[in-house]
């Protein structure tokens, strides 16, 4: 990002400084956990296509929990 984007002036940004643009705490923590993030999502959408019997077994084992506590 070139220094003419940045926004430098703080008049009007009501969020915190670890809320502002380009103000990670810690650098390039943002995209490690953006990647943890992302990795079991990816992992999830992967194993429904491959194997769908695994999420239609999940969705009856949440629905079974469910109506165990209904109980």
């Amino acid at each position: 990002m070139t220094d003419r984007a940045r926004h430098n002036e703080r008049e009007g940004f009501l969020g915190s400084s670890a809320d502002a643009p380009a103000r990670d705490a810690v650098p390039g923590r943002g995209e490690l956990l953006e990647f943890l993030g992302l990795t079991p999502a990816a992992g999830a959408f992967v194993l429904s296509v491959v194997r769908p019997e695994v999420s239609e077994g999940l969705a009856h084992a949440l629905a079974a929990r469910a109506a165990a506590f209904v109980h």
